[in-house]
């Protein structure tokens, strides 16, 4: 492919991963339940010097490819077990590396439990957003999203929420991310989570692949895509644009020819690393889902440029598009708007990610649901104003 032309797209997002462990034990969350358990091994915040390594590979990643602006996510594990301080000296670090390069924008993604006022308060000093992660409901949310003991976290959640949506936080207020649930009402999930009035909403189908698959709920066939669709059904139809929903929006701007920010459908280039607490550049930390070792290139930020890794195989598998798909996805007409869904999600022993999605017959009805409901919108727009 090289010596056909053919080059890889720059890194422009990077997945900092400050602390290793968490205050919450989802019990779906893929770092800590599923196969790559690497985290018991990495140091449980990231040390200065893995830092200031990180900062000065991403900004030579910058210069050498002439980016402008890049994204960092502070993630985890938990992030904000890192403290206010700790987080203040990782963004200064990072930022001040980037200083005279290019523009940096800062996010981090939190189950919410530890976000107060003085967190807050110190992260909007900072210029961070703050996304965080809710389920739904309080009984919904708390059958996953739980601490050790098993005490719920939604309270907590929900403090934070009502805090972060105060005039004073609104504009460093990213989103809420949600996990598909379809044991739960998916209305009433939907409707909570309007409650808290997000710029934007995420649902994330379960990490699984053919090894693990999700779980099934009785005869029903395609039970995560009849959650989602309630779901779209209400949003689509709404008199106003209540909320963002990336995943709806993606798969309606591929109908329509377009492109798509979202990793569960598509075929966009993907260009994210993540530096871990150690110094590891991965793939995106998801993959942990699929076997030990699967996020794995081999690079270090201590020891190598980034550029190291644009032309490792599971990077360049997530670049090249169609390429990358097995036979009977190609053959699928829907396989511009679906790419085979999550990356993760192809995985199988043997066959690694040439894979339609575990979530195959679910993606192909949420799709083509949504595409009648357009078209027929469309239909109707161009006969009136014939």
């Amino acid at each position: 492919m090289v010596a056909d032309g053919w080059s890889p797209r720059a890194f422009r997002d990077f997945v900092i991963k400050v602390h290793q462990r968490c205050n919450l034990a989802c019990d779906y969350c893929y770092m800590y339940t599923m196969a790559d358990q690497s985290w018991r091994t990495r140091p449980a915040i990231m040390p200065d010097e893995t830092v200031r390594a990180a900062g000065d590979r991403i900004r030579d990643h910058a210069r050498a490819h002439g980016l402008s602006h890049v994204r960092l996510i502070l993630h985890g594990g938990e992030p904000l077990l890192a403290g206010r301080a700790g987080l203040r000296r990782i963004v200064d670090i990072l930022r001040s590396a980037l200083d005279g390069v290019c523009a940096a924008d800062f996010g981090l993604q939190t189950n919410g439990v530890l976000l107060d006022e003085a967190m807050l308060t110190g992260l909007r000093s900072l210029g961070v957003s703050v996304g965080v992660s809710l389920d739904g409901a309080a009984a919904d949310n708390d059958r996953h999203r739980r601490h050790a003991d098993g005490r719920g976290s939604f309270a907590a959640v929900d403090r934070a929420l009502r805090l972060l949506n105060q005039p004073g936080f609104r504009d460093r207020y990213a989103g809420l991310l949600c996990t598909v649930d379809p044991g739960t009402d998916p209305i009433g999930c939907y409707r909570t989570l309007l409650d808290y009035q997000p710029p934007a909403i995420d649902f994330l189908l379960p990490h699984a692949n053919w090894e693990e698959p999700p779980r099934r709920y009785g005869a029903r066939e395609t039970p995560y895509a009849d959650w989602l669709i309630a779901i779209f059904d209400e949003w689509y139809g709404a008199e106003r644009k209540e909320v963002r929903i990336r995943l709806f929006e993606a798969v309606i701007n591929l109908i329509l020819g377009g492109g798509s920010r979202s990793e569960q459908v598509g075929l966009s280039p993907v260009a994210v690393a993540v530096i871990e607490t150690d110094g590891a550049v991965e793939q995106e930390d998801s993959l942990k889902s699929a076997y030990a070792g699967a996020c794995v290139t081999g690079a270090n930020v201590l020891t190598d440029d980034l550029d190291a890794v644009l032309l490792h195989p599971g990077i360049v598998a997530r670049q090249i598009g169609v390429q990358a798909l097995a036979d009977s996805c190609r053959s699928c007409e829907l396989h511009r708007v679906c790419g085979a869904g999550h990356y993760a999600h192809r995985y199988r022993r043997g066959d690694g990610f040439r894979n339609p999605s575990v979530y195959c017959a679910d993606l192909t009805r949420l799709i083509t649901h949504v595409h009648r409901r357009v078209a027929t919108d469309l239909a109707r727009l161009t006969g009136a104003r014939q």
